[in-house]
């Protein structure tokens, strides 16, 4: 028959196991300062695309920001630039449906002023689905806050969620 030093050890055991499960568990659920600024940065570029408000997608970009999206032409994958001053007109410019890109962060990577950002989403004009994929946003720290220095998307009208 084990001792009480035994049953005490275990006990030890098993609480602090206790503990360390209930730590991991709560850091888990919450979502780092850094992590909810860059999250932020983006949410804002989205609602002034879904409100039609240039100014508001303007002043999440960094100085020079660059937006790719990969597509196909004649069954081979192509990337394409896409004009940032273009676009930031386009969504300024009075439009029957709002762009309502809905996305979702599966991933975000910070170090240092760098952030890397994974997030599949979908896209809706007004409340009709228009087409899915993934963005990937590279964003970086200057001195006021997270801007978005790239986005490279993909686009399909299948094999969404």
């Amino acid at each position: 028959m084990p001792t009480p030093n035994v049953y005490l050890s275990q006990m030890k055991n098993s609480v602090t196991l206790l503990l360390l499960s209930a730590a991991f568990a709560a850091q888990a659920q919450t979502t780092p300062p850094e992590a909810s600024a860059v999250q932020q940065a983006i949410t804002t570029f989205f609602n002034g695309m879904r409100r039609g408000d240039s100014t508001l997608v303007r002043s999440t970009l960094a100085p020079a920001a660059v937006f790719h999206t990969l597509g196909e032409h004649a069954g081979q994958p192509t990337v394409q630039l896409e004009n940032v001053n273009a676009f930031l007109k386009a969504v300024g410019t009075p439009h029957a449906e709002s762009w309502d890109e809905r996305v979702q962060f599966e991933r975000v990577l910070i170090d240092a002023n760098l952030a890397s950002v994974w997030a599949p989403y979908e896209f809706y004009l007004g409340s009709k689905f228009s087409h899915c994929g993934y963005d990937s946003f590279q964003l970086v720290k200057l001195a006021d806050g997270w801007k978005i220095a790239h986005i490279i998307d993909t686009r399909r009208k299948e094999k969404c969620r």
